[in-house]
């Protein structure tokens, strides 16, 4: 009998997209063990970067738009799969059901946390995605309840499925804490770096900001005010940066998980994070969390308190993990299989 094929897209692969690639990622290298009775394949320009056991099918792009709307349903058409599995937005003609993971909504909570075409965008295709797809996959109840209060979808059609930690980010045999803060994340408004370059500048202290640059004119005026910007880093380097660190600062406007706040705490190394509702959702009280004038008290509460939230942060930190996530996935794929 032959094995049902699930396709999942990801073109995120290589593309620097930070929390969304490191869920594609490491989603991907667990479902064939954890599924021996599915076949998986992904849909990525960048093939090489494809986990074993996932079979690679390119699939290039010059137009995102383009993509969705034509390349990547005829692709469907001839590969028949018997389920598939997107992230944000569906293809405008998709011949399988369907399944998406929708990571935050922010483009509709604060209007200026995004750019106005890409804003239109995502305002158009993102609820569309979440009432046509047979399930919709989550990464916090912020998320969940975001997307039943906005759109209207059924609770019982979302699963939250948590976002894990790599094996990579772990605590250093003797970890005292470093001499500089640690921004991780891309540097864009939503994320509000400046915030974090404010707190360390307050408190004398360096601040090493480790992410891709989507917005160049903040990266430059980080620079300006003396943050060491080291642009996208790959995973070993982060994991330094995470254990030599004093703290992890997170002043983000709006998240829709948090990833950082668990590599953090994972590499045991406290976290001074903006109290937002996914953020605090993730930490379960083992972060610093403050109002967003409150970073740099924040930070001197976090090394004055070192030991108890790195303590905590390693307990929480055990959680999440990325063979949970992709064990509740496959619930959901086998769910909407069983659903046809």
């Amino acid at each position: 009998m032959t094995r049902p094929l699930v396709v999942v897209d990801a073109d995120v692969l290589g593309r620097l997209r930070t929390g969304d690639e490191t869920y594609v990622e490491n989603v991907l290298r667990r479902l064939p063990a954890l599924a021996e009775d599915l076949r998986f394949a992904a849909v990525t320009r960048r093939p090489e970067l494809v986990p074993a056991g996932v079979e690679p099918v390119e699939l290039r792009a010059r137009s995102q738009e383009l993509r969705m709307a034509w390349s990547l349903p005829r692709l469907l058409r001839r590969l028949r799969p018997a389920l598939a599995h997107f992230q944000h937005a569906l293809p405008l003609a998709c011949p399988c059901p369907a399944v998406v993971t929708i990571h935050d909504v922010s483009f509709e909570r604060d209007r200026e946390l995004m750019g106005r075409w890409d804003r239109v965008i995502f305002r158009a295709v993102v609820p569309r995605a979440a009432r046509a797809a047979a399930r919709v996959l989550t990464v916090s109840e912020r998320t969940k309840r975001d997307l039943t209060e906005l759109y209207g979808i059924d609770p019982e059609r979302i699963v939250v499925t948590p976002n894990g930690v790599d094996e990579a980010f772990a605590p250093a045999e003797r970890n005292g804490g470093g001499a500089y803060v640690l921004f991780v994340g891309a540097i864009q408004a939503r994320k509000d770096p400046l915030a974090a370059a404010d707190a360390a500048h307050e408190l004398g202290l360096p601040l090493v900001v480790a992410g891709p640059a989507k917005d160049e004119r903040l990266a430059r005026e980080l620079a300006r005010r003396g943050a060491d910007v080291r642009g996208y880093v790959e995973k070993a380097e982060l994991a330094r940066l995470y254990r030599e660190a004093a703290c992890l600062v997170l002043p983000s406007r709006f998240e829709g998980f948090g990833l950082p706040v668990v590599e953090a705490m994972a590499s045991g190394t406290p976290v001074v994070a903006v109290d937002e509702p996914a953020v605090a959702e993730v930490a379960g009280g083992a972060a610093v969390l403050v109002p967003r004038d409150g970073l740099a008290d924040g930070i001197r509460r976090a090394l004055d308190d070192r030991d108890r939230l790195v303590a905590a942060g390693r307990a929480r930190a055990r959680a999440f993990s990325w063979n949970e996530t992709a064990r509740r996935t496959i619930g959901v794929y086998r769910e909407a299989l069983a659903a046809e």
